[in-house]
């Protein structure tokens, strides 16, 4: 009897921790840049891992096209923009096609020319983080592995200095 009730403790242990893993999603190697694919807010192909450049520095920055936090941090790099003149900066989000319209067209982001935005169709990139709210920005350096993540709003001062730590 003391076997039947140590065997159904040990199964209903592994059951819940099974259970809790399911709802959880697996946090990837956020170690690397993830695997890119946006479609461009055009719609004419996409982006993907082989349109960022190799050996630049990369700002990858998701974002909602309504979030109040996300348009101020775009404003920001926006006005720092000189000064992000080497980094490559990655907007991604999984909003409809007609709001990443929009919000390229208000902040002119077709003058950046190392700006890329999109739309990850498939939400492949906030598991990969395991993020839990905007804007989400990760930070990797010329060789492509993670400096450092951010979840919400950051001085651009802040974003260059962690670039430059990283170049020491």
């Amino acid at each position: 009897m003391k076997k039947i009730i140590i065997i159904s403790f040990a199964l209903a242990i592994n059951l819940i921790s099974a259970a809790q893993n399911l709802q959880q999603p697996q946090k990837q190697n956020s170690q690397i840049i993830p695997p890119i694919h946006l479609l461009k807010q055009d719609s004419s192909g996409y982006y993907t891992n082989n349109d960022i450049k190799k050996h630049r520095e990369t700002l990858i920055m998701y974002f909602s096209p309504e979030c109040d936090h996300c348009k101020h941090q775009t404003e920001d790099i926006i006005k720092d923009m000189g000064k992000f003149g080497n980094i490559q900066i990655v907007m991604a989000t999984y909003f409809p096609l007609n709001e990443i319209k929009e919000f390229y067209r208000h902040y002119k982001i077709a003058s950046y020319h190392n700006i890329i935005m999109g739309r990850d169709e498939q939400y492949s990139i906030p598991p990969h983080y395991n993020m839990h709210s905007f804007p989400f920005l990760a930070l990797y350096d010329k060789k492509g592995n993670l400096i450092t993540v951010f979840e919400g709003n950051q001085k651009t001062a802040t974003l260059l200095e962690a670039f430059k730590k990283a170049i020491g």
